[in-house]
């Protein structure tokens, strides 16, 4: 049996974190494609991106689009995903993002997260 964890960050006290290992199969898990389009190349939209995702717990990639879009992938608990995409509407500092187009599908399995080449 192919178990997959992964790390869940629980508030203990004030501001003290303690990583638990959770089992993904405990929730249900949720794939989004999304379409960012904009000011999103040139601005560290790609690493903000990576960084924040991770810091969250969330599988999949990132990558910048021939016509200037940012695409990417995030799977994980619904709740996270979805906090991942509210971030997407605003990105970094310096960029001014017009649009987010979000699409849900199955989980594919991706593990960590990473950014591709294009």
């Amino acid at each position: 049996m192919d178990l997959k964890l992964r790390y869940q960050l629980t508030v203990i006290g004030e501001n003290k974190r303690k990583k638990v290992m959770s089992n993904p199969t405990d929730e249900k898990q949720t794939r989004a494609h999304v379409f960012i389009s904009g000011k999103v190349q040139g601005v560290g939209y790609r690493y903000s991106t990576m960084n924040t995702a991770k810091k969250l717990g969330l599988n999949g990639w990132v990558r910048n689009l021939a016509d200037s879009r940012v695409e990417a992938v995030f799977e994980g608990a619904p709740e996270v995903v979805e906090e991942m995409i509210q971030w997407c509407h605003t990105g970094p500092t310096a960029a001014i993002v017009k649009d987010v187009q979000v699409e849900y599908s199955q989980v594919e399995g991706n593990e960590g997260f990473k950014i591709r080449k294009n």
